[in-house]
């Protein structure tokens, strides 16, 4: 019935408006106001679903939808999260589940090769990666390793001086990350872009600001470089960036497709 019920939804998709009509607080007015203390039939709650759910969804596969990231999944995607849920694997280790380490070691190897990356950057090269769920999971992850190896290098005592830097086009999820992982609100550099590159992040900006910080007593720690930012599509030219990050030592990522890769000194989640 559940399979049944989401072809449904694809059979029909294009007749719903693709931005929901409903007004903030609609599902409060429709639904109880304590969960049910009895079970209720699938029939029911699939009616429910349809009552009072679908009206409240902005339909992101709809063919049109042409806002954001539209079709954000395939019908293959949706099925691999059914096979996936059906069998509930949970990855903490080799022997919590082999296949699902040793596929996932297999496909980063695949993207990497595909994205023609170092093989210092593939498993088969002393390198690899993680699939990551989210961007905001990529750069947390990343920027946690980053924090770590420094302060192994200058002293946990120093989280203070560490400095994260993007461009003022970079995504919202970098200056969330940076707190996250402890990095001063002060230390967060969204380095001005101009129309004249295109919104893009300028090596000779980000040089001269990563140099100002030294100066100050601060330590570069982290860099973000976006290939397609949100609001312009900007793409920042990844190449003297790293020229920047290498000469001060800097980690740094590049965001766009979810996937994360790592190497001494340079992480790439290209997410």
């Amino acid at each position: 019935m559940m399979v049944d019920f989401i072809a449904d939804y694809y059979q029909n998709i294009e007749k719903h408006p693709v931005l929901s009509q409903v007004q903030p607080g609609y599902l409060k007015e429709r639904l109880p106001e304590s969960a049910p203390y009895n079970p209720e039939p699938i029939e029911t709650i699939l009616q429910d679903v349809q009552d009072h759910i679908v009206p409240g969804l902005t339909h992101w596969q709809s063919p049109n939808h042409f806002a954001y990231f539209p079709a954000t999944i395939s019908t293959a995607g949706f099925l691999g999260e059914m096979l996936t849920t059906g069998f509930n694997v949970v990855g903490f280790n080799w022997i919590a589940s082999p296949a699902a380490t040793e596929l996932e070691t297999i496909v980063m190897d695949w993207l990497g090769d595909m994205l023609k990356l170092p093989n210092s950057f593939l498993f088969s090269g002393n390198g690899g990666g993680v699939l990551q769920g989210t961007t905001c999971e990529a750069i947390v992850c990343t920027m946690a390793a980053a924090r770590d190896q420094m302060l192994s290098q200058i002293g946990r005592e120093n989280i203070g001086k560490l400095v994260v830097y993007g461009s003022d086009q970079t995504h919202s999820t970098l200056q969330k990350a940076s707190q996250i992982v402890g990095i001063h609100p002060k230390n967060f550099r969204a380095i001005e872009t101009t129309k004249s590159t295109s919104f893009a992040l300028s090596p000779d900006v980000l040089k001269s600001t990563v140099c100002s910080d030294i100066e100050a007593g601060f330590v570069p720690l982290f860099l973000c470089a976006t290939i397609g930012t949100t609001a312009v599509t900007a793409v920042d030219p990844l190449g003297p960036l790293c020229d920047v990050a290498k000469e001060h030592g800097i980690f740094i990522q590049s965001q766009s497709p979810q996937m994360a890769l790592r190497k001494p000194r340079l992480l790439l989640p290209l997410g």
